[in-house]
């Protein structure tokens, strides 16, 4: 496996492939998680260039090179920042694939792990070029999820700078990216859903009545969800290589 660091605009990344990887692989765009880095997901990265694609990970707003030295606070804070920041650049990277002449018909898919999920619901609600998405620990509702966060932070005893008018604003802004308010978006798209139904940090059971919603309300039978009952926030070896297994079959 070949793994080089490259800079795309201004966003540093690993580029990853092997001898055998064609020109006209698919490609998949994969988003680590909170307080991660992209090279703390080579194991995702490998599982999908043994399965013949091409992968580009890249380090998100105030992570890994780009990190600012933030306190936990701090960077807690910013983590609607980070995520809108990621949707932006997935648009960014898709751009510079096609400069690089790396991306012309083929396929090309996104995937991610907690945060990553998250920015990768995002992503489908607002790009139609994504042919196939792995979300493992997302969650699609924006809003719900950024007023429990401040709950949260708030019942911690920190305040959070933010004004009643800012707040609305937030939440204004989110519910564009918000899969939960724009399911259609998400409909002709296959999707991999991996969570575990014991994780505390990004809930599992907004995610399974989504997902119920859209196999009900849309008859969409090109979704899978792979929950495991034990499981916390942390993706299991299982969950790991069943989903990449199905992501590069996605795009073949």
């Amino acid at each position: 496996m070949k793994v080089t660091t490259e800079i795309w605009g201004s966003i540093p990344l690993l580029h990853i492939h092997n001898e055998e990887t064609k020109k006209d692989a698919p490609i998949v765009i994969f988003l680590h998680g909170f307080e991660s880095a992209k090279e703390h997901n080579l194991h995702y990265a490998y599982q999908l260039v043994q399965h013949g694609c091409r992968v580009i990970l890249p380090d998100a707003h105030l992570h890994g090179e780009r990190d600012e030295k933030l306190d936990e606070v701090e960077i807690s804070l910013r983590f609607w920042e980070i995520v809108l920041t990621s949707i932006e650049e997935v648009n960014a990277l898709k751009q510079e694939l096609e400069k690089r002449s790396y991306l012309t018909d083929q396929k090309i898919a996104l995937a991610g792990t907690s945060m990553g999920g998250i920015a990768t619901l995002g992503c489908l609600t607002i790009y139609p070029w994504i042919d196939a998405a792995a979300i493992l620990m997302g969650t699609p509702g924006y809003v719900e999820l950024a007023k429990a966060q401040i709950a949260s932070v708030e019942q911690k005893g920190f305040k959070v700078p933010l004004s009643a008018d800012e707040r609305t604003n937030m939440f204004d802004t989110l519910s564009n990216f918000d899969a939960s308010r724009h399911p259609d978006n998400l409909i002709k798209t296959p999707l991999f859903f991996w969570h575990g139904e014991k994780d505390l940090v990004v809930p599992y059971e907004p995610t399974a009545k989504f997902i119920a919603s859209l196999r009900k309300q849309y008859d969409k039978q090109n979704i899978v969800l792979m929950n495991e009952k034990s499981a916390g926030h942390a993706v299991s070896r299982k969950g790991m290589l069943a989903s990449m297994e199905w992501l590069a079959n996605s795009l073949a």
